[in-house]
């Protein structure tokens, strides 16, 4: 199957949730929030919320600093 994440179209193997999703990119569930087909998926549903062909995913990394 296919997703678009953040704006690039890339393949996924089906069954894949928004948490093995960033697993695979090596990326920490903790400072990142996550919109599938424009709605934030909440954090306590990321290994639940299976991905489709088509999806449209946006993670967005939090930076902290001052």
């Amino acid at each position: 199957m296919q997703i678009v994440l953040n704006g690039d179209l890339v393949d996924a193997v089906g069954g894949t949730t928004v948490e093995s999703l960033l697993m695979q990119l090596g990326i920490s569930r903790e400072r990142v929030a996550v919109e599938l087909n424009a709605d934030i998926v909440p954090k306590v549903n990321y290994d639940k919320q299976l991905l489709s062909d088509g999806d449209r995913i946006e993670i967005v990394h939090f930076v902290g600093g001052g």
